[in-house]
């Protein structure tokens, strides 16, 4: 009967069955965290960072930054497995150190690309919840408003391009 049931338990491993269902909500990224990307240790560089739930993993990837977050996000085999994504809300978040509970789905929000705060590798990209919020932010810092499915690889290059010449990793 044991026997059985383990059977019972791979066959559905094979199939279309819903993983155990894990919670898709944003965690803290904590102190000792390194970048998804780049290594780095994410706590320890300001700006908005994201993070993204992909399949067949329980906790989520983290990125010190929204830029190598889309970085990751805009390869092809990242898009087939991503599951939630999220981003810092910096309409409430201080921007040397923003929190889990800033976090908001990256779908949703609104990103200037192109303002003249840095992020862990330079410059990046300011998330919002808010357009109004993201508008606001581009009269004193700068930088183009954009949606997420705006964001391509194209755009990343342009920031890359803007990196600040006295940036030191």
């Amino acid at each position: 009967m044991v026997l059985f049931l383990a059977g019972q338990f791979l066959l559905a491993g094979c199939g279309q069955a819903p993983e155990v269902e894990r919670s898709l909500e944003p965690v803290a990224i904590e102190a000792g965290d390194e970048c998804h990307v780049c290594g780095m240790l994410i706590t320890r560089f300001p700006g908005p960072k994201g993070e993204a739930f992909v399949r067949h993993r329980e906790t989520p990837l983290k990125f010190c930054s929204t830029r190598d977050l889309f970085v990751w996000l805009r390869q092809p085999e990242s898009a087939a497995i991503v599951e939630a994504v999220f981003v810092h809300d910096m309409t409430s978040a201080p921007w040397d150190s923003p929190v889990r509970k800033h976090l908001i789905p990256a779908e949703t929000a609104w990103y200037v690309v192109g303002g003249d705060q840095s992020g862990a590798m330079g410059p990046t990209l300011a998330s919002f919840a808010w357009r109004e919020a993201a508008e606001v932010y581009t009269d004193t810092h700068g930088g183009q408003v954009m949606a997420y499915e705006e964001i391509d690889l194209s755009v990343l290059e342009a920031l890359n391009k803007l990196d600040h010449k006295d940036h030191h990793h």
